[in-house]
């Protein structure tokens, strides 16, 4: 299992190859050549150092936290990079903690670091052996290949334009001090190497899902390939060709990989509970995963869900607001918002007769966890935690044994079946391709396990006005807006959906209203999961005494208050301007990389 098994290999490829990372710069000391044949003269060799690749790849922690900015969530704090005023620059843009702006590029070198690519670039440039039989050297270099398509994919939505390298340099090489490539070549470099990877590494598929196959590659390129199409259909300022060719190499990866029928979404335990048991299973669910972080209790691989999604002072106290929670169908496929008098519904009727993957997703309804004492009691969304009360569960497990720590041992998903589905749905429907069979066969058949009975088999006719005004006023196909509907439910805090809003050119979307559940009326009770017992008290004026399990909620204060003053929606933080702009589609180029080589340039407004 990769997260568990690589560590050894890596620390043995690195001290072969005299590795030296060049974190800051494009600079590199010139590779150790002794003894290359320990690691080139043999396929074993191969294998060990193409193992150490694995390590950039993103860790549980990172995946379930990558929505911290997103326009669906609120948290505990306005996010630095989308705050009004604030002074974010090149300089700030080195600083790489967890909970800030950084979380949504995945990866090691998620800044401007290339110490990964040094790693790949050195490997191929020396897997030449002719002792190894040749399909062996053409797999490994696959994988190689594979790592970097993702490497420069991730420095491409982050920065757009970046130097492109291909080969391990040494001090004198002119590149190291060079300026930036185009897009259009480095992603035309992207996409050749993989397609080399599809075409030349050798398994299919494995059964732990934590190692690379051409399923893997399948996925990736079909995220790639609809990244770009899409990036370069809708920012037409940065006159970028070839949208279509993208969209088009998008709907063939994905539909190889569907055609192959060696995938399939889980629905083992029903419609109550198939989608969140992909995320709460401890080994990867094979028909539907295709690559996955395991954890190990033996050798203390953990990941921090429960604590990041449960703390009140860990973590960005992540929650999502409620325009988003507004898109999640009735249980018959229509829009909930179609419903007159949706916008006051409480909390506790609004979650009834609704895809079931809201109730997998919130604490909602009769959601339990087992207590101290091993007991199954009510958990109703905690305010303790939550500022909306759309309390995430998503990547949890109903233990609050696991709560206090790095605790959580469940399978955490970098690609599924399910993604696979909405790019070939999406690029076909971009395409004006997408046919009523199409739909059945992706967007129906998740519906379908959510519980939903109607618009299964069937291509929609009617624009939904709700999708249109509150997130893509500029689309007017029927078809693409529930099929981006779909994608913000069935993907949701699976780190996509930054670079989603990013592709399709609406940034102004986590300029939303942090918003949470509707308060009918100020100074009173709340039973959230109406189980008899009183959970919440939201107050303008503090009571005289309070009662045992219930939690009091100042809703008087600048930044926390009720949009009728006492009553109406929660809203966090309206005192606290977020503004998108422009520039913000990409990253600034860090100013320690700019000082020492002025040729890179920065990007435009940083």
């Amino acid at each position: 299992m990769r997260h568990i098994f690589f560590q050894t290999y890596k620390y043995l490829a690195l001290a072969l190859t005299g590795l030296f990372l060049f974190a800051c710069e494009l600079e590199e000391l010139p590779a150790d050549t002794a003894n290359k044949a320990a690691v080139f003269g043999s396929e074993n060799g191969l294998q060990l150092y193409t193992n150490s690749f694995y390590e950039w790849m993103p860790s549980a922690n990172t995946i379930h936290q990558a929505d911290a900015i997103s326009d669906y969530s609120t948290r505990r704090n306005a996010p630095d990079f989308l705050r009004d005023g604030n002074v974010y620059s090149s300089r700030s843009a080195d600083n790489t903690s967890a909970s800030g702006y950084d979380v949504v590029a995945l990866g090691n070198d998620f800044n401007w670091g290339w110490g990964a690519l040094r790693n790949i670039n050195y490997f191929l440039d020396n897997n030449k052996s002719t002792t190894v039989p040749a399909d062996a050297r053409r797999h490994y270099n696959g994988i190689a290949k594979f790592f970097r398509a993702w490497f420069y994919f991730e420095k491409v939505q982050r920065y757009g334009d970046v130097p492109f390298i291909n080969k391990a340099l040494d001090v004198t090489d002119e590149k190291l001090y060079s300026g930036r490539d185009p897009r259009t070549l480095v992603m035309d470099s992207v996409l050749a190497d993989i397609n080399y990877a599809i075409a030349n590494i050798r398994a299919n598929n494995e059964g732990s899902r934590t190692l690379i196959t051409k399923d893997v590659a399948l996925a990736l390129k079909s995220r790639i390939a609809l990244f770009e199409g899409t990036f370069r259909k809708y920012h037409t300022d940065k006159n970028l060709p070839d949208a279509n060719k993208w969209l088009n190499e998008a709907a063939a990866a994905a539909q190889t990989l569907v055609s192959s029928n060696r995938y399939s979404l889980y629905k083992g335990t029903g419609t109550d509970q198939s989608y969140r048991q992909v995320f709460s299973s401890e080994a990867p669910i094979a028909n539907e995963v295709i690559l996955s972080v395991v954890s190990s209790t033996a050798l203390n691989v953990r990941h921090a869900a429960n604590w990041y999604f449960t703390s009140s002072t860990t973590g960005t106290r992540f929650n999502f607001i409620r325009p988003f929670i507004h898109t999640y169908l009735k249980i018959d496929g229509t829009p909930f918002t179609s419903d007159p008098g949706y916008a006051t519904k409480t909390f506790m009727d609004e979650v009834k007769g609704r895809d079931k993957r809201l109730a997998q997703t919130i604490r909602a309804g009769s959601y339990k966890r087992v207590n101290a004492n091993g007991t199954q009691v009510a958990a109703p969304p905690t305010f303790t935690y939550t500022y909306t009360g759309y309390q995430p569960i998503k990547w949890t497990v109903d233990n609050v044994a696991v709560d206090g720590g790095s605790n959580n041992t469940n399978a955490v998903a970098i690609f599924r079946y399910a993604e696979v589905l909405l790019n070939l749905a999406e690029a076909k429907a971009e395409l004006g391709t997408i046919t009523a069979a199409d739909w059945a066969k992706t967007v129906g058949d998740l519906r379908s396990r959510a519980g939903i009975t109607g618009g299964l088999t069937t291509l929609p006719t009617v624009l939904d006005p709700y999708m249109k005004v509150t997130y893509f006023p500029n689309i007017t196909d029927p078809v693409l807006m529930e099929i981006r509907r779909e994608r913000g439910i069935e993907l949701a805090l699976e780190g996509l959906r930054f670079y989603d809003i990013v592709r399709w050119k609406r940034g102004e979307l986590f300029e939303m209203p942090y918003t949470g559940i509707y308060v009918p009326e100020a100074n009173k009770f709340m039973d959230l999961n109406e189980d008899g017992t009183n959970d919440v008290y939201f107050y303008t004026v503090a009571p005289a005494s309070q009662v045992s399990g219930v939690t009091y909620v100042n809703v008087n204060t600048a930044s926390y208050k009720l949009t009728n003053g006492t009553s109406g929606e929660l809203l966090w933080l309206p005192n606290i301007a977020r503004k998108w702009e422009g520039k913000k589609y990409f990253y600034p180029v860090p100013e320690t990389h700019l000082l020492t080589n002025p040729s890179l340039g920065q990007n435009p407004g940083w």
